[in-house]
């Protein structure tokens, strides 16, 4: 159910983006810009990246090193896939107090002409983070139950 409601709102942010940026062209086209819409557009492109980074780990589709998995007998890599998760969870945990910090340290910062808030740009890195870990924790409680040699 997260993994769908990540997705549509994955979709509608990259809408959003498309449509702001052609209404944005249009309007600086006929003389009356929109000041605002670059601002507008770097928040919801970060935005969408973070659901998209969170996706594609769920699918197992993010950046990974698999040369020294590859050479590894099933045990082995196994092994190695949960101390590699341990370790990412800890230290997205760990991160995740200063992206908070953070977060708070910003709200007073007002950006652009908006005056937006600085906390809703560093709030994505908290909500990155959670998803993150939360989708690491799902991977490592389906790695440590399978079998070593599936």
């Amino acid at each position: 159910m997260l993994r769908r409601v990540e997705f549509a709102c994955a979709a509608l942010l990259l809408v959003a983006v498309v449509l702001l940026i052609a209404v944005a062209s249009v309007a600086r086209a006929i003389g009356s810009p929109l000041i605002w819409s670059i601002e507008v557009a770097q928040l919801l492109f970060l935005w969408l990246c973070i659901f998209a980074i969170d996706l594609a780990m769920q699918h197992g589709r993010h950046f990974g090193i698999g040369l020294l998995l590859d050479n590894l007998p099933p045990t082995g890599r196994r092994a190695v896939e949960i101390f590699n998760l341990v370790v990412l969870i800890g230290l997205l945990g760990y991160l995740m107090q200063f992206a908070w910090k953070n977060m708070i340290l910003m709200h007073p910062r007002l950006d652009g002409a908006l005056q937006t808030p600085g906390s809703y740009f560093h709030a994505s890195m908290v909500v990155g983070f959670a998803l993150m870990i939360r989708t690491l924790i799902v991977k490592l409680v389906e790695t440590v139950r399978k079998r070593a040699d599936a």
